[in-house]
């Protein structure tokens, strides 16, 4: 048995998909008889949840790793896990010694040092947690990330997920109506790797559809993370749009339709605005997201020209743009006419200026509007425009309670942020 008033640190890096992941863990460390604490230095226990999605998410885990290993207590255990874990577990063997365990996907994490030192757990030998239908702590603030499935089936040239993560790996709906129903949260987020795709392994493509209308019977809000285009269909659009959410996160990548076929992707420029058409029609105040990728290999001046051009006629709310990193083991990393660092950087910064642009224009356009948010914390709301961490926010006064929603009205916008104040009574 572990000695009560042990406490662990977690840190977590990455995406919300990684999120999740640490508060299952978290869940476990609870369950065996250890309290959290956000002070590294008092922690028995050091878990660090790491991301391996790029090279730039690879160095910041590793020197998040090296920072807690100097912070920590003196005789106290640090712990890898996640997907730097999973995927280079030998490798960090070798380059971390100052480390105790590399413990990959649902790997326990050992609560006491072991006098043999270093341990690496990591693959299909490994003894292993469900870490999808592990239970975790109550949530702190009114919205919460749910993955719905882990792994991912497709086979995009630049992304290595599909080999540590595995295929898609669906949970059972009762499952995810447990857990939402565990959370009390008023805000849900769906996440997966490949959110449409929920319930193909199982047999069952288009249940996304149900499982939204069912987690909508539970909360007041269902937003969702990361769409691929070709599965967006009318039944998904409408259950969103009848939910009272209209958020869409589109993973789209790239508009040119050779381009995306280098990328093993499906879909062109003109059929994403088709659909993003189709979309506000129904719905004016409908929100688009999505991601691009600046620089795989073989994109030419024309490529970055004609997406320069479809983002200035999408008029997308929040767009995020990542250079192309080149990932051992993917199908881009052999490809030829590989794109300079420094005309990637260029490029990003040309895309950047236009979405920046476009994006504090539509946030100017909110001003004098009454909208409705969620207060997150005191001071800090979101309407349904926002998706939490990763867009703007709504600065509301500090008296509005926590967990409660609002009508307030827009006074002033500052890039992605929006300032209001409540609304008058009549």
């Amino acid at each position: 048995m572990v000695q009560s008033q042990q406490r662990f640190h977690l840190h977590t890096l990455g995406c919300p998909k990684n999120q999740v992941d640490s508060d299952k863990i978290a869940g476990t460390l609870i369950d065996d008889g250890l309290v959290p604490t956000q002070d590294v230095s008092s922690a028995d226990l050091v878990v660090v949840n790491t991301c391996a999605f790029v090279e730039e998410a690879r160095e910041e885990s590793i020197n998040a790793v090296l920072q807690l290993e100097q912070d920590r207590m003196p005789g106290s255990r640090i712990v890898v896990t996640g997907c730097l874990a999973e995927r280079y577990g030998d490798e960090l063997v070798e380059a971390l010694p100052e480390i105790d365990q590399v413990a990959g996907f649902g790997v326990p994490v050992n609560l006491m040092r072991k006098p043999s030192g270093l341990t690496i757990e990591a693959g299909p030998q490994a003894p292993a947690l469900d870490l999808l239908n592990l239970r975790r702590p109550a949530a702190s603030l009114p919205w919460a990330y749910v993955k719905i499935a882990e792994g991912c089936d497709r086979a995009c040239g630049f992304c290595a997920i599909p080999s540590f993560r595995g295929p898609q790996n669906s949970r059972e709906v009762e499952s995810i109506l447990t857990e939402v129903d565990d959370l009390s949260v008023r805000e849900v987020v769906l996440v997966a790797q490949d959110l449409a795709s929920y319930g193909s392994d199982l047999g069952r493509r288009g249940s996304i559809v149900s499982l939204v209308k069912a987690v909508r019977e539970r909360v007041e809000r269902v937003r969702l993370l990361y769409l691929y285009p070709s599965d967006l269909s009318d039944q998904l659009i409408d259950a969103v749009l009848e939910g009272g959410l209209p958020y869409f996160d589109l993973s789209l990548q790239h508009v040119t339709r050779s381009h995306l076929r280098r990328m093993r992707r499906w879909g062109d420029g003109k059929k994403f605005l088709e659909r993003i058409g189709r979309i506000r029609d129904l719905c004016p105040e409908a929100v688009f997201r999505s991601n691009f990728i600046v620089g795989y290999p073989g994109e030419t001046e024309d490529d970055q020209a004609e997406l320069a051009s479809w983002l200035e006629e999408a008029q997308l709310d929040w767009c995020g743009l990542f250079t192309y990193s080149r990932e051992e083991g993917t199908y881009a990393a052999n490809l030829d006419e590989q794109i300079p660092e420094q005309l990637m950087r260029e490029r990003h910064a040309e895309l950047s200026e236009i979405q920046d642009g476009i994006t504090a224009h539509r946030r100017d356009q909110l001003v004098g509007r009454k909208i409705e948010v969620l207060v997150d914390t005191p001071g800090i709301g979101r309407s349904h425009r926002e998706a939490p961490e990763i867009d703007g926010v709504v600065k509301v006064p500090s008296t509005l309670k926590q967990g409660e929603i609002y009508d307030v009205v827009v006074t002033r916008s500052e890039g992605p942020d929006l300032e209001a104040v409540l609304e008058e009574s009549p």
